[in-house]
Parts: structure tokens; C-alpha cells; sequence
């Protein structure tokens, strides 16, 4: 097998044309009056992928170094990058393929674009078996950060059952509920994935680590679903009820997750207080 080597000239191409195409509404950007370039700005494209801006300068004039694969995900993403465009990144960069946990973790361009309009709202996009893999601030306000985790601890099915603080932000009287619910759900993808899968290990991981869980997958309960009424326990502003919209991206199995209040309720100002306070007031809890 040849090894493969960064295309200096393509990857410099690609990667002006992809920014050159980007709209700041694409990005959820405001287009300033004064605005003259075509695109994005490199300056909102290195914010966007988490590199300076420098660097991206350098890639597209065909001189910067070879991007790494986690710098690769990170500009796929950043760009809004199909799963086509993305594999073709990855080899311009000199990847002949991608970690199955950047590949999973690579975020649907449709949902993204939807979440960039939701910055004053929580919201979250998970993946298949749980990950969360980008969330709003205010949803860091409400939740925490529940990207920070790593290994199967990104999962938040895994942190549900073998992670006691994980149940701390949900009301107790609904705890027997999730349970349930998050086993049908990993019944659900362990059956579409397969054997080998990546849910299919969650299991058996889950089966050996959690009695509860074991208890309740020999119950065999398939098809059960959580009501859109979420009821919150946050650690400085207390019971917040909530309703949950999903909506879901079937090629990719990720869902984004937006979380609302009835206008004129207590929960409606408890969610305003979190959001104009900001994630970093409350992101770690007491």
C-alpha cells in the first residue's frame, strides 16, 4: 500500500473554495455592511475550525504544515463539510482514513446549520449511542459541559448508568424512567448497528459495570420514548420544566435536541436568568 502524502496545491484549493462559498448567515454569522469579501473572512473560518488564523493563511497559499487528523475533523467541521467532502479533505491532508471516533463525531452540516441559529437556546446535537457532541451555551448553563468527557464516558448512556453525578440534574422522581428508556434506546441501536458495533460494545461494557443495567436489558423492552416534558434540577436556580423538540439527521444517526419553556411560567424565567448569566457562572454545579 502507498502511504499518502499531503496535497499541498489541492488541499490549498479546496479549502479557498469552501470559504469562498460559506455565507456568514451559513454560519450563523451577521453580514456587516461593510462587508466586501467573498465568503467568510479567514479570521471567522480559524475561529470557526479552533486555529489561528495564520495557519489557515499558510494552507491556502499551499505552505502551511500538515494538518493533523484532529485538526483535519476540527476544519471539516468548521467548514460544513459533507461526510463526502470531509473523506476528501482527509486524503488532501495525507489521511488515508479517519478514527472511527473523529469520523462519528463529524456533525451533520444540516444540523449545524440549524444550531447556529439557536445560540441564545439550548440546544445540544448527539450521536448514536448518546455522545454529545456540540452544545449551545446556554445548554452548557443548563447542563454542563457534556463534551468535555472522553473514552466511553462520552456517552452520556454509559455516564447514566456507571457515573452517580450524571442523574444529578434530572428530577429524581424521573430517574426509573430514563433508565428504561435509555436501555430500549441502546436495544434499539445495538440491533441496527450489529454486532462489533460501537453500541454493541456499549453493552457489554454496560452489562459487566451496571447491575441496574443488566437488570433492566433482560426485561427486553423495545420501543419505549421519552414524553417531550423535561423536568430539570439545576444547582443554583432549582426545578426548571422544560419541553424537548428533536430533530433527527437518519444518515448520520445524530439528533439536535432544543430545550424551551412555556413563555410567562417560572421555568421561562429561570432558562432567560441562565442564559444572560452565561455557561461559565454555573457549567460545574456547586
Amino acid at each position: 500500500m502507498v502511504d499518502l502524502t499531503l496535497d499541498r496545491d489541492g488541499l490549498a484549493a479546496f479549502l479557498r473554495v469552501r470559504r469562498e462559498s460559506l455565507q456568514p448567515e451559513d454560519v450563523g454569522l451577521r453580514r456587516g455592511a461593510r462587508r466586501r469579501t467573498a465568503g467568510l473572512r479567514r479570521e471567522e473560518v480559524a475561529e470557526l475550525c479552533d486555529m489561528s488564523a495564520d495557519y489557515l493563511a499558510r494552507l491556502e497559499r499551499g505552505s502551511g504544515s500538515q494538518p493533523s487528523q484532529q485538526m483535519a475533523a476540527a476544519i471539516a467541521r468548521g467548514l460544513r463539510l459533507t461526510p463526502d467532502e470531509r473523506d476528501h479533505l482527509f486524503l488532501l491532508c495525507g489521511h488515508r482514513s479517519q478514527p472511527r471516533h473523529l469520523r462519528d463525531a463529524h456533525i451533520s452540516p444540516g444540523l449545524l446549520r440549524v444550531m447556529d441559529r439557536l445560540q441564545d437556546t439550548p440546544a445540544e446535537i448527539v450521536g448514536p449511542i448518546g455522545e454529545t457532541l456540540q452544545q449551545t451555551p446556554p445548554a452548557v448553563a443548563l447542563l454542563g459541559d457534556e463534551t468535555r468527557h472522553t473514552g466511553l464516558a462520552r456517552s452520556a448512556l454509559y455516564r447514566w448508568f456507571t457515573d452517580p453525578t450524571a442523574r444529578e440534574r434530572y428530577l429524581s422522581d424521573d430517574h426509573d424512567l430514563h433508565s428504561r428508556v435509555y436501555v430500549a434506546i441502546l436495544r434499539a441501536g445495538a440491533a441496527a448497528q450489529g454486532p462489533g458495533s460501537p453500541a454493541a460494545s456499549l453493552v457489554a461494557e454496560l452489562q459487566h459495570r451496571s447491575k441496574e443495567f443488566a437488570e433492566l436489558w433482560n426485561h427486553q423492552e423495545v420501543g419505549l420514548r421519552w414524553s417531550s416534558a423535561k423536568r430539570f434540577v439545576h444547582p443554583e436556580v432549582g426545578r426548571i420544566d422544560l419541553y424537548c423538540q428533536t430533530l433527527l439527521d437518519p444518515d448520520q444517526g445524530q439528533s439536535l435536541l432544543i430545550f424551551t419553556a412555556t413563555p410567562g411560567t417560572e421555568s421561562h424565567d429561570k432558562l432567560a436568568l441562565l442564559a444572560v448569566l452565561g455557561a461559565d457562572t454555573f457549567a460545574d454545579g456547586p
